[in-house]
């Protein structure tokens, strides 16, 4: 190995997979590589749905082996997942079951719940400014609590998945602020879990570990995973532990006046800001505000991104499997001959997509699409005039210009999509890295290490690593027609 070259371990989990990576830092770039990649399978039994929590640690472990026996010389390991999801630890140490997950039904109709027994739903929203979500950590608790659940009964600490994985390996307790922001229990303006939410389900400040930042160090391995591993006393950092908040880490800005669009099977819009933004507008809309790295917070909104496409492409008998051959086939319909909102909630998960953008057609009274090449048109169309819709909310209500909107994720590689939003939206579109989780997490790691000054220096970085596609509007007139008539088609 090269002496001036740094090597930090990072663990990115998903919701249904898992990656180790090495990521090499050295002349003011960064490289990936990745380790292992696995799969994260939910367990159904007993009427619940849970996550193997001795799964992902024995996986991580795994990873750790095959870069000792590569002598790769680690600075230090660092793990995001998705958020919302908790483990609870007993008073010996030990984790009391796997976790529960967020797809779990015990919290449907939980959250109406709580507003009527608990704290009124416009309070929650003043003091957390998250949008609602039935899954949110504060109504698992509420439900958990609701239904005797025992683990909970039990709870000594109660750890974030990121968290509870770092004490698998470290044997120290920590609540990292991005994670626990995902909670709809933390106040962004104190910066601390609030003591009345917690106490509405039996819970108080000392049953999580002490609340840090992103770049601290949490502790090194235990002399147990020193032995498995052949590694010796490592640093574990905490990252941006929400898998999110390292995504935009790593968004190659090079000044504030940016958007950016996290771009998968959710997309997720949204600006970093000083201050969250909780007001009557923003709970209105139904916005959110996550902790970032540095202070900041990350204030967006979630929007249903390529689960609408993905879930057609599994229909779809007669398509090119491949993507560019599909998507080219798509780009030869009308434009705008059928707008969906994507968002509505009979796309949430419906038993046939394919049949569900039909009947949305249908009772609006459009073009109803056949075929795989109409429908994908239809999606991509319909995509980027509510990215426009959302990017229109975000400029009412930020402190500064938004001058160019950044689009990382699997998503970026989509150059359709990437121009069509720079055309709906009238501004230029930078696409790039895909890999934005991993390095985020990466580069988190080496700001710990000292290796990096601030979140400026670690986009500076990036931006020299990747490469940059730009899409730069046209068609303005076209687009504001077009938009118009989204606005009307959506506005029931």
């Amino acid at each position: 190995m090269e002496n001036n070259k740094k090597y930090f371990f990072a663990v990115d989990l998903g919701a249904t997979s898992g990656r180790t990576i090495i990521g090499t830092l050295g002349d003011e770039r960064i490289v990936l590589e990745e380790l292992t990649r696995f799969d994260n399978n939910l367990i159904e039994t007993g009427g619940h749905f849970y996550w193997d929590i001795y799964a992902l640690y024995n996986e991580i472990i795994k990873g750790l082996k095959l870069a000792a026996q590569r002598q790769i010389p680690i600075c230090s390991i660092g793990i995001d997942t998705w958020g919302v999801d908790f483990v609870c630890v007993g008073k010996d140490g030990a984790l009391l079951r796997n976790p529960l997950a967020y797809r779990d039904p015990h919290t449907f109709g939980m959250m109406e719940d709580y507003f009527d027994a608990k704290v009124d739903k416009k309070t929650v929203y003043d003091i957390t400014g998250i949008q609602f979500m039935n899954f949110n950590s504060l109504f698992q608790l509420h439900a958990m609590r609701k239904n005797g659940d025992s683990a909970l009964a039990g709870a000594e600490k109660i750890l974030f998945v990121p968290d509870a994985l770092s004490y698998m390996l470290t044997g120290k307790t920590v609540c990292e602020y991005t994670i626990a922001s995902t909670s709809q229990m933390l106040d962004p303006k104190t910066k601390t879990l609030d003591p009345k939410l917690l106490e509405s389900v039996g819970l108080t400040q000392e049953h999580f570990g002490e609340m840090i930042n992103p770049a601290v160090e949490i502790g090194s391995l235990t002399e147990e995973v020193q032995k498995m591993t052949g590694l010796g006393a490592l640093p574990v950092i905490a990252v941006a532990g929400h898998d999110t908040g390292s995504a935009v880490a790593a968004v190659p800005a090079k000044d504030e006046k940016f958007a950016y669009l996290s771009s998968g099977t959710w997309s997720l819009m949204g600006i970093e800001t000083k201050d969250a933004i909780i007001n009557g507008l923003s709970y209105e809309r139904n916005f959110t505000n996550e902790g970032g790295i540095e202070g900041t917070t990350r204030f967006l909104k979630n929007i249903c991104g390529m689960w609408l496409y993905e879930r057609c492409r599994k229909e779809w008998t007669d398509a090119p499997k491949s993507h560019t051959e599909l998507q080219a086939e798509a780009m030869k319909q009308p434009a705008f001959q059928s707008i969906i909102n994507p968002d509505d909630a009979m796309f949430a998960n419906p038993a046939s997509m394919v049949d569900a953008i039909q009947e949305y057609c249908r009772k609006t009274g459009q073009h109803v699409p056949e075929g795989y090449a109409e429908i994908c048109r239809c999606i991509f169309d319909s995509l980027a005039l509510r990215y426009r819709q959302v990017f229109g909310y975000l400029q009412e209500m930020a402190s500064f210009p938004i001058e160019v909107l950044h689009i990382i994720g699997g998503g970026s590689l989509n150059n359709y999509l990437n121009q069509f939003t720079a055309d709906s939206l009238g501004v230029e579109v930078l696409a790039g890295p895909q890999e934005g989780t991993a390095i985020g997490n990466i580069m988190l790691q080496a700001k710990a290490s000292g290796d990096v000054s601030d979140i400026w220096d670690m986009r500076h970085i990036i931006a020299n690593s990747i490469e940059l596609k730009r899409f730069e509007p046209k068609d303005r007139q076209i687009w504001d027609k077009a938009y118009e008539k989204f606005l009307e088609i959506t506005k029931n």
